[in-house]
């Protein structure tokens, strides 16, 4: 029989991720669904805010592949206003109760160190935080949990990150430096390395095209030097994919989502974060079936 070894895959070089009551193994990228309990999110606000819809959704992901579900009750796509903590709070938490016995790990999408705790304590796995854990109090809020804590580069900040053209000497590098030093700082704060993913943002703080891209050829160099730490790519439906293809509305860009997907985990996305789950989870198991045809192994 012909199989691949995982040390044909590049995601397999990450290290397991502690990621609550889950350890998480990358013997193929997995894939994290999307679940936007949101009225004005970029791509499906306003379609899961019902709770009943939002857990409709979920389990029609869980069937179509997820291995994940990241829940998010802020929008933070380019100039989304703040949303008061209570009305996160009244979005996310009893979906997470929800959604508990799912059988798949819990992200929350979250900045705040409140909601982090209330998820925390309603059984959330992993704190998703465009912010890296930078805003006062983040810290603390995860320090003694086993949560997994996924790490994201963002130049500026949601409100105001596109309004100007966002300048990088060398985006790969910067954005490996600003993992560098997060790594040293939560690992030096009591957060096991064995926690932490890393994502470098696309579309937080980039130009639409030249530092995307960038970041995306050079995916596997934003992992910080002698460090196995797994690494998220989140491009789903984004404008960069609009930018190259002429689809305006981001529901037309599932392929242009599907593709990207492939791209990174090529590159060596052991997660990847998406809208379209059943689409992905199709044509990563092609992209593995080539892989393994390209490099076989006689096993007994």
């Amino acid at each position: 029989m012909l199989s691949s070894p995982s040390l044909n895959y590049p995601h397999a070089e990450a290290q397991p991720l502690q990621c609550g009551r889950f350890t998480l193994t990358f013997e193929r990228p997995l894939i994290m669904g999307i679940l936007n309990v949101t009225p004005d999110s970029f791509s499906d606000g306003g379609r899961f805010v019902a709770r009943e819809a939002a857990l409709a959704q979920a389990a029609e992901m869980i069937r179509d592949g997820a291995d994940m579900i990241d829940i998010g009750g802020e929008s933070t796509r380019p100039g989304a206003p703040p949303v008061p903590l209570d009305e996160e709070l009244e979005r996310v938490i009893p979906v997470i109760e929800a959604l508990r016995s799912a059988g798949v790990p819990l992200s929350i999408d979250t900045y705040k160190p409140a909601v982090m705790r209330a998820a925390l304590n309603a059984g959330a796995d992993m704190i998703n935080d465009i912010w890296g854990l930078r805003r006062e109090g983040a810290l603390d809020a995860v320090r003694n949990s086993a949560c997994g804590i996924c790490v994201m580069h963002m130049l500026g900040e949601p409100q105001t990150m596109q309004m100007h053209e966002p300048v990088y000497s060398d985006v790969v590098m910067e954005v490996r430096e600003f993992f560098e030093e997060r790594l040293r700082t939560l690992t030096g704060g009591g957060i096991s390395a064995e926690r932490i993913c890393l994502d470098p943002g696309f579309g937080f703080g980039k130009s639409v095209i030249d530092h995307n891209y960038a970041l995306l050829a050079h995916f596997a160099e934003t992992r910080p030097t002698n460090s196995r730490v797994p690494l998220l790519a989140g491009m789903s439906r984004k404008s960069m994919l609009g930018a190259v293809t002429g689809r305006t509305q981001p529901v037309e860009r599932v392929a242009a989502s599907v593709a990207a997907a492939v791209c990174a985990a090529e590159r060596g996305a052991a997660i990847v974060r998406v809208h379209d789950v059943a689409a992905t989870s199709d044509a990563l198991k092609v992209w593995q079936a080539v892989r393994a045809a390209a490099h076989p192994v006689l096993t007994t």
